[in-house]
């Protein structure tokens, strides 16, 4: 085992990172990890780290705090975090450190001194009494009023739950302004930001205003766009390795923990927006980000009502460009056939579901989306709309629907209602297609449920559509459309003055993202297999059970 010098780790914090690694029996710290770990130790006293997800950050806050006091036991040190959950697991972590690595365990708290030793809070061994603790840790929202410290470690307090609205984002900039009547005068005084940004109106973007030094790592190495949107904040060790052609445009950043594969599958999963924002830091709100669904990553092809290719395969070269649909995206957006279909390889679907998005009276559309599937792919056979929502003509032909598409489920948004709509479904449903039908209410903002739903999938071209939905989608006007709706669809509330149609294809499809992590081409696999065992047994039964070894033999070649 390698020997660590105790003045080296008291001096040069990269070194001490690489001997809790080595304890936590971790790979050696990446780059990358002794990069943010160097601008952590040298930076000014006011910096913002932005670092893709995943880069160890709240690991390497840890062992700063450690860092840190194992230099000074007289610190005073705040850790703020999302929520209260999150303190918490950050105090159980260090203080479970402090315990077990060798080079800290003079840091416990002293009982013969009655110092402080809960989750929230705990003084070290060494330190003298103070009105504040040595570590507190507590949740952004929690009880810091009144708290002194040193040193303020925000660690990814802005998180989805509380940046998406601009009253979150209002409250959460509010709850900021605290560091100020917290932090300690003095020498060693220091607020540190590390996180990732949640959206393009992020916190982090307010804080160079405020003095702070900001520094990215993105996932990738930026082209020169992203260079010029950074402006001076990219790691200058990222822009070095570009400048001397170390490393090419588009290259992982940490391939070490994050190779290409992982960050083509992670980007599927993300979408580009959530992409751009958390693995490449990028919040600008160009064009391309601002409307994530584009109809170029949907696969387009004659939809079969009851059954489907087992392979299908997405293409994007010019010639498989639909000339003849028509098209309401944007410039430069089209629709494109699939390049691969296996022509012998057809299986039933693995099930239909019908959504539905009901309305009242007035000028909003019910919309309705018929989705199947087959090994993760889904299949969109019909999805339209209409005036009214609650007239029995109009019931019936949702019930009409369900039939024709044999669905096996319906869902239904009560949000309208209270239900009520369901109770004048049912019976009109039951006379013509007994099926079940489940409400499914909504409290999470519209928008970003839409996007958040489909925007994975389509990256992914697990959405294939047939051509004749955008026929007759085509007939509606303009923006009761449903390709309209994808097209013009931002993360903004009230971004769509109708979504009717949108919504219904989001509700179905989110039914069915639990099956698509059932991966294509693994699935094409589990489909021969499946032949070749049906094909085994038939040779088996025609040789009769007393040969079965020498059929076996005779059918595998072994």
């Amino acid at each position: 085992m390698k020997q660590w010098n105790l003045a080296k780790m008291k001096k040069d914090f990269p070194h001490f990172v690489a001997r809790l690694w080595e304890f936590l029996m971790l790979p050696d710290p990446t780059p990358v990890q002794d990069d943010i770990a160097h601008f952590l130790q040298h930076g000014p006293k006011r910096i913002v780290i932005e670092a893709f997800r995943g880069v160890g950050k709240s690991w390497i806050t840890s062992a700063f705090v450690l860092w840190l006091l194992l230099n000074d036991p007289q610190l005073r040190i705040l850790v703020v975090s999302a929520n209260k959950d999150r303190a918490t697991a950050f105090s159980t972590f260090t203080k479970r450190l402090i315990a077990e690595v060798p080079e800290l365990q003079h840091l416990q708290p002293d009982p013969q001194k009655n110092q402080r030793d809960s989750v929230e809070a705990f003084d070290v061994g060494p330190a003298r009494a103070h009105q504040a603790p040595s570590v507190k840790s507590a949740g952004i929202f929690g009880q810091i009023t009144g708290s002194r410290a040193n040193i303020i470690i925000a660690d990814d307090i802005e998180v989805p739950k509380n940046s998406y609205t601009p009253g979150m984002r209002e409250r959460l900039a509010e709850a900021i302004k605290e560091f100020s009547a917290i932090i300690l005068p003095g020498d060693t005084s220091r607020i540190i930001y590390l996180g990732t940004p949640q959206t393009e109106a992020s916190l982090y973007n307010v804080l160079p205003e405020r003095g702070f030094k900001v520094r990215i790592w993105p996932a990738r190495y930026p082209d020169n766009d992203w260079l010029l949107a950074y402006v001076d904040k990219v790691a200058p060790w990222i822009k070095e390795r570009l400048d001397n052609k170390e490393k090419t445009v588009g290259d992982p950043v940490d391939p070490d923990r994050f190779n290409e594969l992982d960050l083509i599958e992670r980007e599927g999963d993300y979408g580009r927006t959530g992409f751009a924002l958390q693995f490449m830091l990028d919040t600008r709100l160009s064009d391309d980000l601002k409307f994530p669904l584009k109809h170029r990553d949907l696969i387009v092809t004659d939809v079969d009502p009851e059954k489907a290719p087992v392979k299908l395969s997405y293409g994007s070269d010019p010639v498989l460009m639909h000339k003849d649909l028509p098209l309401v995206g944007f410039t430069g957006d089209c629709y494109f056939r699939p390049f691969f279909i296996s022509k012998d390889e057809w299986q039933n679907y693995q099930g239909s579901v019908l959504a539905i998005d009901p309305a009242g009276r007035g000028k909003d559309e019910t919309g309705y989306a018929v989705v199947k599937m087959l090994y993760g792919r889904l299949f969109v056979t019909e999805c339209s709309g209409f005036l009214g929502g609650y007239e029995e003509p109009n019931l019936r032909k949702l019930a009409m629907v369900a039939k024709k598409h044999r669905v096996n489920h319906i869902l239904v948004e009560s949000n309208f209602g209270d239900g009520m709509w369901t109770r004048l479904f049912s019976p009109i449903l039951n006379k013509i297609y007994p099926v079940t039908v489940e409400e499914v209410k909504h409290t999470f903002q519209k928008e970003l449920r839409i996007i958040d739903t489909l925007e994975p999938v389509m990256n992914q071209h697990k959405l294939v559509i047939s051509p004749d939905v955008i026929r007759k989608d085509a007939t509606a006007d303009l923006h009761y459309q449903l390709m309209y709706q994808m097209s013009r669809i931002t993360r903004e509330r009230g971004a769509l003055g109708h979504d009717d149609r949108l919504e219904a294809l989001a509700m179905a499809v989110g039914y069915w993202v639990e099956e698509m992590g059932v991966d294509s081409d693994t699935a094409h696999d589990q489909y021969q297999e499946h032949l070749t065992d049906q094909e085994l047994e038939e040779f088996m039964r025609h040789f009769g059970r007393g040969t079965g070894n020498n059929a076996l033999k005779v059918f595998t070649g072994r």
